[in-house]
């Protein structure tokens, strides 16, 4: 017995098969054998992948670079004694985790959908007798008895075929079933093109045959398709990447700044512990502890606004990443299609009719008498209540087609004629008028071999070899334009025992299409108007993708289309610019294979794309972790898609998407809002202790306190910026540029100016309290709190973006903003007042001179930043807290 991974079993004759593999196919393999072969090879079963622990989760939530520095925070006020303070900030990490850990608890588990597959029985034959087995223990070399509805639980070789049809589509992502032979396939054929085989995880939509297990478990194709999903590494999102890199900045900043403050100290004559405690407080006003919840909070925030909006979310972090998409790698099959066959159109002796036509179907016309011979012809069921029915996906439409027209087709049949797969048509015998109706169809150029007759408008006429050439003709073109054909015959005889395949009269071609979903072509015009291209990936003929591109209005004119078997050997790390560069052109690419969608995303990623990829079958699963944003879709897709997936639409439409990026901009726009806010307070913050220490002052705020302004004063308004719904011109922009950080240089600018109008209030109160309202230390502190925590809360005014009216602009109409400041005013004049947690902060009332003066200085940054704001609005240039720069890199890729 060869190896069970040994390929090439498809180019074999079933009699070589069956030698190599070691078995007779009228007896089966002996009880024995198939034990011992089970020993060897293993149960057939998918390899479990180890789920996440929950020590795996609790660990991604402290890769944070910004959570790092807050536990270094905290050994320093350890270090000095300040228990308090350490608390607060280790609570602060306690907080972030949580609400990261139980939202990102329920993350995909795609192998264990996949290991689902195989709890089924398959008949076999062992020992010369037929038993049923559970498919674990199916071992290569077993034959197979296979029936219309059984799902392959194996790759198995076929050995006999009667009018055998596999639905592959959750492997190859063709959209009708496959018809199968047990005649040798060519040596190179690609998966789709393998007639001789069928597959673990598809199903048995017609006809009857034998097949020998060629392969189990891991060695199948969905076994390989499942190692590559788990093998894929799924990347790290484009805000953790920014959120990591500016924590990074964080670091180096904090450092620069405690040794440059710790140095001036000591050169004034400070001791050096006090240095050390001051340096503490430094490192905590540097550090934006707020930032991860608050982005964490924000992101969860977006998760349930797109729940609303059907679009499940199964990785916090990939909300932000939609709004960063620059491509969209889409498959056909059920995503950009309905996956179903529907009448598009029948070619007759007068012409082609679009079905369906307009007005009635005249009775005793061409087109009534093809529409009940379709439906006479026919072994499928219609469903009751809406539901699509039972059978060929063809046989379907022709049913539903006469039903739509009112073409009655109820007269049960005589005899039948099932479906030869050598002369590959059909035939049933139906009474009529005083004789019998024999209805046919099969494959165009067999039907057209048969008849010697064709009916038009006018009568019967004579099919002679132009005529026959003219019509394989029409039926190529129909191909061409990716339609399915059949063609449509009768006779009436005397009798029901006639040769049925004789003397017969052509009515026409039916052709079929899987229909379009109708909210594609608005959903892709609204992705191309944002920016973001549409790339099909398909497992189905380059001609059916090409007309859906076209249909969908993938590309302006014709769509350029590449074929899987031009990316044979392509790998993206090795690729030369010129074959990148064909593969960025492309609009469609056909009769793709799992492991090269794979390939073509990884390609797009190294370009430097942020890549959005849908599907709904397990061959999609791999591409889909992959992807910086895995999209499947939840009423077609498989579970295994689903479970792999960032994102899974619960409607299906494409539109979600477009929903979902725009909530994903909104998100990223939010998010640089709240991140420049708490960036300009934090800022202040450092330039009160670093410059009052440099100049001799005592420090003007103490550790607890920054601790109490960034956790509470800060938090809450920059959680109100970050539940903002944005405007509705987002979606007419362009993508950002990927390497585009969260904070560039426009957003430094105005975080400095911004941090130092703070930072100049705070010391100038501090200064007024000391020199000219002679107040005591401590209550000059609590001056320069009360006007520093103020002038924060109003400092959230100045996130408006430029160009926006004073009195009529984003945050203005954010109600949580009103929300926020009505809270932490609250939580200000507790510090101030409320017993116990003003002596834990140390802020004894500075009285009414004090408190006004406080509330006066603190609203100088507020006056200055609007005028600035309405200044920076005639410098188109310049970019808003929220958003790109129009002239930025992004506006210019595009």
């Amino acid at each position: 017995m060869p190896p069970p991974a040994e390929t090439g079993f498809h180019a074999l004759s079933a009699a070589d098969t069956a030698t190599r593999l070691g078995v007779a196919p009228d007896a089966g393999l002996s009880e024995a054998e198939a034990v011992k072969r089970l020993a060897q090879v293993g149960p057939n079963r998918l390899r479990e992948q180890k789920p996440q622990s929950l020590l795996t989760l609790l660990v991604h939530q402290l890769r944070s670079v910004i959570v790092w520095l807050l536990v270094a925070a905290a050994g320093f006020s350890l270090l000095v004694q300040d228990h308090v303070e350490a608390l607060a900030i280790l609570a602060v990490l306690a907080l972030n985790t949580a609400i990261g850990f139980f939202t990102e608890l329920r993350a995909a588990r795609s192998m264990e959908a996949l290991l689902h597959m195989a709890e089924v029985q398959t008949r076999v034959r062992r020992g010369g007798a037929a038993r049923m087995v559970d498919a674990r223990d199916l071992v290569p070399g077993d034959v197979v008895i296979l029936e219309a509805g059984d799902v392959i639980t194996a790759d198995l070789r076929l050995t006999r075929a009667s009018g055998l049809y596999a639905d592959e589509s959750v492997l190859t992502g063709e959209s009708l079933p496959v018809e199968k032979s047990a005649d040798p396939a060519a040596p190179e054929a690609a998966l789709a093109e393998r007639r001789s085989m069928v597959f673990k995880g598809t199903a048995l939509t017609r006809g009857s045959g034998e097949a020998l297990v060629t392969a189990t478990g891991m060695a199948t194709e969905l076994g390989r398709i499942s190692k590559l999903a788990q093998e894929a590494e799924a990347e790290a999102s484009p805000l953790e990447r920014r959120l990591g890199r500016l924590g990074q900045k964080l670091v180096w900043l904090t450092l620069a700044l405690a040794l440059v403050m710790i140095g001036a100290g000591v050169a004034r004559g400070h001791a050096l512990i006090d240095m050390i405690q001051t340096g503490v407080a430094l490192a905590v006003a540097a550090i934006p502890e707020g930032l991860p919840v608050v982005a964490t909070l924000c992101l969860a925030r977006g998760m349930w606004r797109m729940a609303r909006h059907n679009a499940v979310i199964t990785r916090l972090a990939s909300v932000e990443t939609l709004g960063a998409t620059t491509v969209i790698l889409t498959d056909k099959t059920g995503t950009l299609t309905e996956n179903r066959m529907q009448v598009a159109r029948f070619l007759l002796d007068e012409g082609d009719t679009a079905f369906p036509p307009q007005g009635a179907v005249p009775k005793g016309s061409p087109l009534a008498l093809a529409l009940q011979v379709g439906a006479l012809c026919n072994g499928a069921e219609l469903g009751q209540d809406g539901t699509r029915g039972t059978g060929d996906p063809m046989e379907l439409a022709l049913l539903e087609a006469a039903k739509d027209a009112g073409i009655a087709a109820d007269t049960p049949a005589l005899t039948e004629h099932a479906f030869d797969p050598e002369r590959r048509m059909m035939a049933t015998v139906h009474a009529s008028d005083g004789g019998v109706l024999y209805a046919v169809k099969g494959a165009p150029e067999s039907v057209l071999e048969v008849c010697d007759r064709v009916l038009s408008a006018s009568g019967e006429t004579r099919l002679d070899e132009t005529a026959r050439a003219r019509w394989l003709a029409r039926n190529e073109a129909a191909a061409a334009d990716g339609l399915r054909g059949l063609a449509l015959a009768m006779k009436h005889a005397a009798t029901p025992d006639e040769a049925p395949y004789e003397g017969l009269t052509l009515l026409g071609l039916v052709c079929f299409a899987d229909p379009l979903r109708a909210d594609v072509p608005p959903a892709i015009a609204a992705c191309r108007a944002a920016g973001i291209r549409v790339v099909m990936i398909t497992g189905d003929h380059a001609q059916t993708a090409a007309r859906i591109a076209r249909d969908a209005g993938l590309h302006e004119g014709a769509a350029e289309v590449i074929e899987g078997s031009a990316l044979a050997g392509f790998d993206p790390a090795t690729a030369s610019e010129d074959d990148r560069a064909r593969l960025r052109r492309a609009d469609v690419f056909a009769r793709v294979a799992p492991d090269m969608k794979l390939a073509l995303v990884a390609a797009y990623q190294r370009d430097g794309e942020i890549v959005a990829m849908t599907g709904d079958g397990v061959n999609d699963a791999p591409a889909l972790k992959k992807a910086d944003i895995g999209i499947a879709m939840g009423q077609r897709g498989t579970q295994v898609a689903c479970e792999a997936a960032h994102m899974v639409l619960r409607d299906d439409r494409l539109a979600t998407i477009v929903e979902a990026v725009h909530q994903g901009r909104v998100i990223f726009g939010n998010i640089r809002k709240f991140v420049v806010y708490l960036m300009s307070c934090n800022l202040c913050e450092v330039l009160v202790v670093t410059l009052a220490v440099s100049a001799g002052l005592p420090a003007p705020l103490l550790p607890l306190q920054i601790l109490f302004l960034n956790l509470v004063t800060d938090v809450f308004p920059a959680f109100a910026l970050g539940m903002g719904r944005g405007d509705a011109q987002e979606m007419q922009r362009p993508p950002r540029d990927p390497a585009e950080p969260i904070l560039g240089r426009a957003q430094w600018v105005w975080i400095t100016a911004l941090g130092g109008l703070l930072a100049a209030a705070t010391l100038g109160a501090f200064a007024l309290a000391l020199y000219a309202l002679h107040l005591p230390g401590e209550e000059a502190i609590t001056v320069a709190f009360v006007t520093l925590a103020l002038a924060q809360l109003w400092n959230v005014f100045n996130m408006r973006a430029p160009g926006t009216g004073l009195l009529d602009n984003d945050v203005l109409r954010n109600p949580y903003v009103w929300g926020a400041l009505a809270l932490c005013t609250g939580l200000i004049a507790a510090a101030l007042w409320l017993p116990g947690l003003s002596q834990v902060l140390r802020l004894p009332s500075p009285g009414g001179a004090g408190l006004g003066l406080a509330f006066g200085l603190s609203l100088v940054p507020l006056v200055v930043g609007q005028i600035a704001t309405g200044l920076r609005a005639a410098r188109p240039s310049e970019a808003t807290p929220g958003e790109p720069a129009p002239e930025s890199s992004a506006q210019t890729r595009s």
